[in-house]
């Protein structure tokens, strides 16, 4: 018997409801058009412990409602460039650092001390980076997210075998490529039994994501996207609005390249990890460093034609807004009506837009390395007679 095309219709519908209803609530809140951002986004994530019932009459005692208050036993920084690139910073667990309030500690108790904002603000004074957003995501997210998914292929480079019935762990895993399932990669991910200790759950974390990002991005799994994002969805707590949402989804649109970091350190007493702060500097400016931001160059002042003090004025007020490299330069003084804003010959112009944009004045100049431009300098301003008086 030939089917009618109305009943073909109602199950092609049928079958998009049920593909698109789990991720309805998430379609209501965040859907936006894609848009290229202007600059990387910073986004913090972070994985939190749950809290339990403690004194409860049954043992192991039960996990409370999840609230987002506990100890964050994954921390990542994930910045999200326009091309789509993805840089992917893991932090340890056990990080030795100052959290603002309360003195030294591991990283991991920021989130209890403070919440997520304690969180972002201890993140940020470790990297020297600004954060734009953050995500806590519950123990059950990447469980949840894993099945979404149809579960992750990776290969476990060690036989794991563990069991604590007081924190609800039992892995029990092969050596070898295999398929994992949520419940597995939740023992994968939190497996602590070896000898590289917390260092040793950050490369498994690495792994496990790249084996994710493959399995998300595949062709043939794009009837999966609304499920796993559902159930991101269900087990977050985040500040990400819809505008962030119509960034991310503008760099990511083309596709990704996804490359992982390690913060730089020792370990150190008591199972800490003790950072590496100039080797940190110098992996946030290789790999996390925005070349369209001009507070990340170095740049000269030269009083050409404006007021006494107007160098120094412009110098004070660059570096309240974070230019860590400006000094005065020394330029034979003339007639110049309008101030001049020179880039180095490697530099942006995006980068040179942005300086113009932070002065409120004068004109920048499309030509690279043009006359007037310090050779030491990435952006030189050339202060003419428009230039406010200090």
């Amino acid at each position: 018997m030939a089917v009618r095309p109305r009943v073909i219709f109602l199950v092609i519908l049928l079958g998009l409801g049920l593909v698109v209803a789990p991720v309805l609530p998430v379609l209501v809140r965040y859907a936006a058009v894609p848009q290229t951002p202007e600059r990387p986004i910073n986004i913090l994530l972070a994985g939190t412990t749950p809290n339990y019932i403690e004194y409860a009459p049954t043992w192991p005692w039960p996990a409370a409602p999840e609230d987002y208050t506990g100890l964050t036993d994954t921390i990542m920084l994930a910045q999200v460039q326009p091309g789509g690139r993805v840089e992917l910073l893991s932090i340890p667990r056990d990080t030795w650092v100052n959290i603002e309030g309360y003195g030294y500690g591991k990283i991991n108790a920021a989130n209890k001390r403070g919440g997520p904002e304690k969180l972002v603000n201890t993140v940020e004074n470790l990297l020297g980076l600004n954060i734009d957003r953050y995500a806590l995501l519950s123990l059950n997210a990447l469980r949840d997210l894993t099945n979404a998914s149809g579960g992750v292929t990776l290969n476990v480079p060690e036989d794991m075998n563990y069991d604590d019935n007081a924190g609800h762990l039992h892995v029990d895993l092969k050596a070898g490529e295999q398929h994992l399932s949520g419940d597995e990669v939740e023992g994968f991910l939190r497996f602590r039994h070896d000898a590289t200790g917390d260092i040793g759950r950050v490369a498994r974390q690495q792994l496990y994501l790249q084996a994710l990002s493959k399995q998300l991005t595949s062709p043939l799994n794009w009837w999966r996207w609304p499920r796993a994002l559902s159930a991101i969805d269900r087990n977050t707590k985040t500040d990400i609005d819809r505008a962030t949402v119509a960034q991310l989804l503008g760099a990511l649109r083309s596709g990704h390249n996804l490359n992982t970091q390690t913060l730089p350190g020792n370990f150190g007493p008591y199972g800490s990890w003790i950072p590496n702060y100039p080797a940190i500097k110098q992996l946030v400016a290789e790999h996390f460093t925005d070349p369209n931001d001009p507070r990340n160059r170095s740049v000269a002042i030269a009083n050409i034609d404006a007021p006494d003090g107007a160098a120094r004025a412009l110098q004070d007020k660059l570096r309240a807004q974070g230019y860590s490299n400006v000094w005065i330069a020394d330029l034979p003084r003339g007639p110049q009506p309008t101030t001049r804003i020179v880039a180095g010959a490697d530099i942006s112009s995006a980068a040179l837009s942005n300086l113009q944009q932070a002065l409120g004045y004068g004109q920048s100049s499309d030509t690279k390395g043009s006359a007037g431009s310090v050779a030491q300098a990435d952006l030189t301003v050339l202060l003419g007679a428009d230039t406010p008086r200090p």
